[in-house]
Order: structure tokens, then C-alpha cells, then sequence
């Protein structure tokens, strides 16, 4: 997870006048910028430096430049350093600069790191990598072979290469990973993490080829699971440059683990709509619904398929990632032109850190009929997920409902994940997600899995005997 937004006293220095802003951390390498005292400025307008009053003091960082872009909060786009890059997370969280060519520093202890690395998997990954590169050369052989085709040639001969070789490749894949699981079952998980980096370096030319993985490793926003990956998992379809890269992104969204998040978005909406029937409201009554970690919210679709669905509900859509929630309300604008309908939502930019740090959650956000999460608690720690749950039980009204979702230990995409992905997550077994919310005694908890037993959902149900907390 990303650290809580902060807002930052700031001058951009152009020429000989400093304009004041008001700017907001947003990601490791830009900030929101809001210009204040009438001041405004074109996309691509330039600035000499950023003045910055931050934890760390006074800081004067270089050239920067401002891109424009939509926004649902009012600030006029992002500020992004064109000469040294900084880390600014490390900066305004961590109270250090750190410029990104400071990677170089550490270059002789990463070089040294094959010394780590075992000898039967240094073999391993040679020899992957060996027949992986005659995969690709081969299959790009053939695509030249029809390059000079008109585009809808082209297109069909590509189908028909992929739909009688794809077989092939996915079960040597399948192999392989076979073999990597067998290889690195004993390691500890410095040794995981050591293996796994090696891998990657190894096969770096082969996993950016690859839409998919390359978002996954390359992770754009800072993070793994983003909006966009989302996206990608959802649409389960071939991308990439050449016939090879459209296999190899397609390998990783055939494993369990995608599986698992497509069932987890159609489980939601039977849920809630489960919920609704259920539920005696009147007819004008809205069911309030809180998505924490809401990503595009894609799963809207499902939920929302008719205009008379569109009146039941008030939706409030929590990320951390600004850019997520841009998706999600552009995706919920598509909804209502579909359905020529208004559907009633509240986007809040806020973070698990702000969850946690905020006294009376109850009062600024409200309470909610259904709370879910599906993929948040994969990436928080015992200690904080328990925090999260307990903040989260106090937003349930009685008789509310949460579904909340977490990868089970048994996982068979794990390995694979961690090694071609660099995608870690906190799995639990079923007991340690249901002890995850104690000592609540008006909570009825039910853990079950969706149809690859993959993923696991902690279902917990407020009773109304409860005064609530």
C-alpha cells in the first residue's frame, strides 16, 4: 500500500517570481498541483524549481514540468521533475531525498547477489531462458513471414497460428513451473526473494514483452494490483506486439489465481443482490455500500444492469490511487449512459492510514448496509488487518453485511506469482482470516471459497442486538 496523501506548502520558481501552489503527494515520482492567488498555467508549462516545506525542511528541488489532466478534486495536474527524479515518497514520508540515479550506488551488492543464487537453479533459469528465446524467435519467424499482409489477413493468420501452437507452449510452461515449484520448495523467504529477483533479471527481455507481466514488474503506480491490472485480468484476452507476447501475457491471466479474482467480481453482485432481497427497505430507501480498495470497479457492471438497479443503491467508492477512482467514475458514466439512468456515489481518495488514524470514522463517513473488499487484505499485515477489520465493523449499521476476500495459503498460482511477477501477497489459511475480527460478540462470521478454492471470503454479519461500538 501506498502511504496516506499529504499536502505539502510549496513555491514553483519560474523566472524571477514564485508562484505558491498547494501541492499533494500522489505517486513515488509526481505531486497534485493546485495553483493558488488566480495563478494558472498550460499543460507543459515549465518551471526552474520546486520549493518545498516539508517534514524533512525546507527542500529545493530542480526543473520540473506540469501535465494537465482530468481530475475529480480540483487540482490542475501533475508536477514532474525533468532533470533529477526524485523519490518523493521517501522524501515527504521518510524524510530523506533520494534521486533515482542513486540505484547506481548500489549496483556492485545487486551484481553480487548471483552468489546467492544455487546451482541448480542458476541451471534452471539458463536453460528456461535458452528454450523461451526458441520459442520467440520462432514464433516471430512466422510473423514475418506474413508482416507484408493487409491488417485483417494478418489478424486471421495470427489466430490460426495461436489457436495451433498455443497448446504447445502453455503445457511447456506448464512444465517448467513444475520444476520451479520443486526447485524452490525448501527456501526460506530470504532466499524466495533473492531466487526471485534473479529470475526476473534473467528473464527480463521475455517478461516485458508481455503486457501483463510487465505491469506487474515494472508496477507503474508503485504498487502491485493496480486499477489497470485489474483491467487486464478481467478482460483475459491476448495483447502484446507479436504473436509470442500475446501468449506470454495471456499464460499468467489462465493461472488460478485470475480465475479467482474473475469469480470473486460475480460473487459480489449475487451477494449484494442476495442481500437486497432479503433486506425489507422501502421502495425509496437506498442501500448504502462502501468498496474499500475499489479499483475500477469493475464489478459495477454486474451489479448495476438495469435503470431500476441504479436506484437501489448509494455507493461509496474508497481507493488510494487517485487515477482508480478516475477509472471508476468514468466506468459508473458509462453505466448511466447505457442505462439512461443516475447512479448515486461518493468517491473518497483515502488510505488505509487514514482509516486507522481517523477517531470518529463513524461520523465522517457513515454506516453502510454492505461493506467489501476483495482484494485489499491481501497486502496488509496480521496487525494492520486486524486494525482495518475492527475500523471497518464499525461502519456496519445492524444487520449489516461485509465481504471481505484474501488468497488462501494453499494457493497453486503462489510460486509462480512471486517468481514471474514479483506479485507478493499475505496468504492466510481460514482460520487465521476469521480470528482476523475477535472479540466482537454481535459479528455471526462464515469463511468459505469461491470455485477454485483459491480465494477465501470472510463474510461477517452484524446482528442487531448489538448497540454497535
Amino acid at each position: 500500500m501506498l502511504s496516506e496523501s499529504a499536502h505539502i506548502k510549496a513555491k514553483l520558481v519560474a523566472g524571477d517570481k514564485k508562484i505558491p501552489i498547494d501541492a499533494k503527494y500522489t505517486s513515488k515520482y509526481s505531486l497534485l498541483v493546485r495553483f493558488l492567488n488566480g495563478h494558472s498555467f498550460k499543460d507543459g508549462s515549465t518551471f526552474s524549481k520546486l520549493l518545498l516545506d516539508t517534514q524533512a525542511g525546507n527542500v529545493e528541488l530542480g526543473p520540473c514540468k506540469l501535465l494537465s489532466e482530468p481530475n475529480i478534486d480540483g487540482y490542475a495536474g501533475r508536477l514532474v521533475f525533468t532533470s533529477d527524479v526524485y523519490d518523493l515518497k521517501s522524501l515527504i514520508f521518510g524524510k530523506k531525498i533520494v534521486a533515482l540515479n542513486s540505484a547506481f550506488f548500489n549496483l556492485p551488492l545487486v551484481l553480487a547477489h548471483k552468489e546467492s543464487i544455487s546451482r541448480d537453479f542458476k541451471d534452471f533459469t539458463a536453460d528456461l531462458n535458452y528454450d523461451l528465446s526458441v520459442y520467440r524467435n520462432t514464433f516471430d519467424r512466422l510473423d514475418a513471414e506474413y508482416s507484408g499482409e493487409p491488417a485483417n489477413i494478418k489478424e486471421m493468420v495470427q489466430e490460426a497460428i495461436i489457436e495451433t501452437q498455443r497448446d504447445n507452449l502453455l503445457s511447456f510452461l506448464n512444465d517448467r513451473q513444475v520444476e520451479l515449484e520443486r526447485i524452490v520448495s525448501d527456501f526460506s523467504e530470504e532466499e524466495h526473494k533473492y531466487h526471485g529477483f534473479y529470475f526476473r533479471r534473467q528473464l527480463w527481455d521475455i517478461i516485458v514483452a508481455a503486457p501483463f507481466m510487465a505491469r506487474t514488474n515494472l508496477k507503474p503506480r508503485g504498487y502491485s494490483g493496480d486499477s489497470e491490472m485489474m483491467r487486464m485480468v478481467y478482460s483475459n484476452d491476448y495483447r502484446g506486439r507479436s504473436t509470442f507476447a500475446k501468449l506470454m501475457h495471456k499464460y499468467p491471466l489462465e493461472q488460478p489465481g485470475a480465475y479467482a479474482v474473475r469469480n470473486r467480481r460475480k460473487l459480489t453482485a449475487r451477494t449484494l443482490r442476495e442481500m437486497r432481497e432479503a433486506r425489507r427497505t422501502g421502495p425509496q430507501e437506498k442501500l448504502r455500500v462502501l468498496s474499500v480498495a475499489c479499483g475500477p470497479a469493475i464489478e459495477m457492471q454486474d451489479i448495476l444492469q438495469t435503470e431500476a438497479d441504479c436506484e437501489k443503491y448509494h455507493f461509496t467508492l474508497l481507493d488510494q490511487d487517485r487515477l482508480a477512482l478516475l477509472e471508476a467514475a468514468a466506468f459508473i458514466n458509462e453505466i448511466e449512459k447505457s442505462l439512461d439512468a443516475k447512479v448515486t456515489v461518493d468517491y473518497l481518495n483515502k488510505s488505509v492510514r487514514t482509516m486507522l488514524t481517523t477517531r470518529q470514522l463513524k461520523v465522517e463517513w457513515g454506516q453502510f448496509d454492505f461493506i467489501y473488499s476483495m482484494g485489499l487484505f491481501d497486502y496488509l499485515t496480521p496487525p494492520v488487518a486486524r486494525a482495518v477489520i475492527a475500523k471497518l465493523y464499525q461502519l456496519l449499521k445492524p444487520e449489516g453485511q461485509m465481504l471481505l476476500g484474501n488468497f488462501h495459503t494453499s494457493s497453486p498460482s503462489r510460486c509462480y506469482m512471486e517468481y514471474w511477477l514479483d506479485w507478493v501477497l499475505y496468504y492466510r489459511s481460514e482460520d487465521e482470516f476469521a480470528n482476523l475480527l475477535v472479540n466482537e460478540p454481535s459479528a455471526d462470521n462464515r469463511v468459505f471459497f469461491e470455485d477454485t478454492g483459491v480465494q477465501m471470503f470472510l463474510k461477517v454479519g452484524r446482528r442487531n442486538s448489538s448497540s454497535g461500538p
